[in-house]
């Protein structure tokens, strides 16, 4: 196996995670910002302090995206797939990062995997593409919405004989523990998600056996995430932030703590590589429909949620043309 092969696939894997970094920062900070709970850029650093060490919590996405995705693909024409894979997730990131649209690196990662298969000629595993991501991107962010509404409507009722300056200033306050749970929540999330490709180029390459994870891939990964993140995504921020509704400091913490919950319950229990950026946006509007529905700016929602569909076959259908490029010089 060509060295050089193995280097270009590790390298652009390493250059998506940065690029996811910097697409889905908005996830754990546009609340906590839009509300000035914290500052833009100590929102960012603690972000990408809490994305490195989430990134070290677990490794069962890892494995899903290396072993439930598609079939192990073998020799120069397996590199070319994933390449070609990753290719079209970066391109899908840049292009909704221009437009402020805060959609999913991670299905543009999947997307990108299924086409380069495809196109490849190897086996996608439908049934690990139904249960591990068409089913978490339906219910996730329905379960956001919903458990995002019932959070914000109990502090509602919690304090509702409180003095609503003093409850504000208290909710900015524990926004800094919520944004770093959501940011924690990231980095074992999405991490992961590289983690599992480049364990993937090992495998193919010959220089690994089995799934486990090195440890220099965890440290790689992890950094460059945060690096990314430290970057930000301030097109994205506003979006996340302003333009679905008007957050306040109550509403940001309801958002954010029922997007962490649901982010380690999929990331420890069912293992299933789901989207942060799905559960926060979903969160934030269920939050902000308690206020009153039409709060809710749904026609910038039904556009964010028009580019969730999108997302997979836009990315497949880059890395299928990639991958007809690169088999042009891998064979």
């Amino acid at each position: 196996m060509d060295m050089a092969a193995l280097i270009a696939v590790v390298g652009v894997a390493f250059f998506f995670t940065y690029t996811n970094g910097f697409h889905d920062s908005a996830n754990a900070i546009a609340t906590s910002v839009s509300t000035r709970a914290l500052t833009p850029r100590a929102a960012l650093a603690m972000a990408a302090v809490m994305n490195l060490a989430g990134a070290f919590l677990g490794s069962g996405v890892a494995h899903t995206v290396s072993k439930g995705i598609i079939e192990t693909p073998t020799g120069d024409r397996g590199m070319a797939i994933l390449f070609a894979a990753l290719v079209g997730a970066i391109a899908w990131n840049l292009v909704t990062w221009y437009f402020g649209l805060p959609s999913s690196s991670s299905h543009a990662l999947f997307g990108g995997m299924v086409g380069a298969a495809l196109a490849g000629g190897v086996d996608v595993i439908w049934s690990g593409v139904l249960d591990k991501i068409i089913i978490p991107m339906i219910v996730s962010p329905v379960v956001g919405l919903v458990g995002g509404f019932l959070v914000m409507l109990a502090i509602l009722w919690i304090f509702r004989r409180a003095n609503p300056h003093k409850a504000k200033r208290n909710f900015r306050v524990a926004q800094t523990a919520s944004a770093a749970a959501m940011a924690l929540a990231h980095g074992l999330q999405d991490a992961q998600k590289t983690m599992g490709i480049v364990v993937l180029a090992l495998t193919i390459s010959g220089h690994q056996s089995g799934n486990g994870i090195p440890v220099w891939v965890k440290i790689s990964c992890a950094a460059m995430l945060s690096l990314g993140t430290y970057a930000g995504g301030w097109r994205i921020m506003r979006t996340l932030g302003r333009k679905i509704i008007e957050l306040d400091p109550p509403q940001g913490f309801a958002a954010e703590a029922t997007s962490a919950t649901v982010m380690y319950i999929t990331s420890f229990v069912f293992k299933a590589p789901i989207s942060t950026t799905h559960v926060i946006t979903a969160a934030i509007m269920g939050a902000g429909a308690t206020k009153r529905v039409r709060a809710v700016r749904w026609g910038v929602a039904k556009n964010i949620v028009l580019g969730w569909f999108i997302t997979m076959p836009a990315a497949a259908i880059v890395a299928a043309l990639m991958y007809w490029f690169v088999h042009l010089f891998w064979g």
